[in-house]
């Protein structure tokens, strides 16, 4: 079981290059000094760290005794983060409903919306984006997340982003946009206004994937994905557990991201919020709900098999009490978003999160947005405007 750590079947120590079974209780080292004790679990994190876990070690991590799984998730996430930090993100709908995907868990499809009754809203006013960010930022947050309800952005709509992005980022926010499918051009331009984050959610493994969406395949999202990446925008995404997947698939998901170049820089790991009218909602609502257990466990592994990206408690976090988003950060999740709403969908309310934070002992990260590769330059001599490249 390479790179797996147990604590419930103690090892004795052994010379072998390989040996990443980790944890060992100390009663057994007796006759070592808490330096090399400290020496040997630093050694064996650094291998843990280089680790490109096959899917078997994936499937095997999923399988570890709870307690075991979230130790060993700690230590990785402390091996890599600040301990007892998170960073925080708000995110607001700058455009809402009437999209022409057909995801079948989104209260924003077009091709739910007679049973949703959502109202579709037109894009929001520059202004008021900006006045919403001003509050996130008021409130804490690093991180200010846009979302718009499209199949992918039009060519008309590419100047609206790109002063969204410069606008935000000049609040000292960092951005990050969801704005469906995007080509390798869009990408660039994106990253020229210095959209420091692109969401683009892979949602479940490639099997499962039928079962979710039919507007768009998986190798659509993943060449999404290929050109944020190519483009320089860090790349945040993530899946949906509660959808009626099996934990095979769960398995399989976390084995696509490791597949990719490079993991996400962020993985939000969301909990189905079923909503009735959607087709996974009412099939969940009908069927019941996946244990929040094993939500934990999917964000443990993530934190384990990436262990230098942001994990995101997501969508779903409403319902849990203090003591299961307690196990949640335990288990290596070290973001997730303010605000009463994602989206369409509840939040948990800010005042709660504070307090929650307060109790927990955590603190906020200070945001470090990217600064923009294109700038505006203003000539006083002839009054004009210009763009220029900035080089890195």
């Amino acid at each position: 079981m390479a790179g797996l750590l147990s604590i419930s079947e103690p090892t004795t120590v052994n010379d072998k290059a390989d040996d990443t079974s980790g944890f060992v209780p100390s009663t057994l080292h007796s006759a070592k000094s808490a330096t090399a004790l400290a020496t040997d679990a630093t050694q064996n994190q650094t291998h843990l760290n280089d680790h490109k876990y096959s899917r078997t070690e994936i499937a095997e991590l999923f399988d570890l005794p709870l307690m075991d799984l979230l130790l060993q998730a700690q230590s990785v996430h402390r091996e890599n983060f600040t301990a007892n930090e998170v960073q925080i993100s708000t995110l607001l709908s700058i455009k809402t409903g009437n999209c022409p995907e057909d995801c079948g868990y989104c209260s924003q499809s077009g091709h739910h919306r007679d049973k949703t009754q959502l109202q579709a809203e037109k894009r929001l006013a520059v202004d008021k984006v900006l006045a919403a960010a001003k509050r996130a930022k008021a409130s804490g947050s690093s991180r200010f997340c846009m979302g718009a309800a499209w199949k992918h952005p039009s060519h008309k709509d590419m100047p609206y982003v790109i002063e969204l992005i410069r606008e935000v980022k000049a609040l000292g926010l960092e951005t990050c946009m969801t704005l469906g499918m995007l080509d390798s051009e869009q990408a660039l331009q994106l990253a020229d206004a210095g959209l420091d984050y692109y969401n683009h959610n892979l949602d479940t493994s490639r099997n499962y994937y039928d079962q979710v969406v039919s507007t768009r395949s998986y190798d659509d999202r993943l060449d999404t994905i290929s050109h944020v990446r190519n483009s320089g925008i860090h790349v945040c995404s993530g899946n949906i557990v509660g959808m009626g997947e099996s934990r095979d698939d769960r398995i399989d998901w976390v084995h696509e991201l490791l597949k990719m170049p490079k993991a996400p820089e962020s993985i939000p790991v969301n909990l189905l919020v079923p909503i009735k009218g959607t087709p996974l909602g009412d099939k969940v609502l009908s069927e019941g709900e996946l244990p929040v257990l094993e939500w934990i466990r999917t964000i443990a592994v993530a934190r384990i098999c990436c262990p230098t990206s942001y994990v995101r408690l997501s969508a779903g976090r409403e319902s849990l009490s203090d003591a299961e988003q307690a196990l949640a950060f335990m288990a290596g999740a070290n973001s997730f978003f303010y605000g009463d709403k994602l989206l369409t969908t509840g939040n948990a309310s800010q005042a709660n999160d504070n307090r929650l934070m307060q109790e927990l002992g955590l603190t906020a990260q200070i945001a470090a947005p990217k600064a923009p590769k294109v700038v505006a330059v203003f000539d006083a001599a002839s009054g004009q405007q210009s763009e220029v490249l900035l080089t890195e």
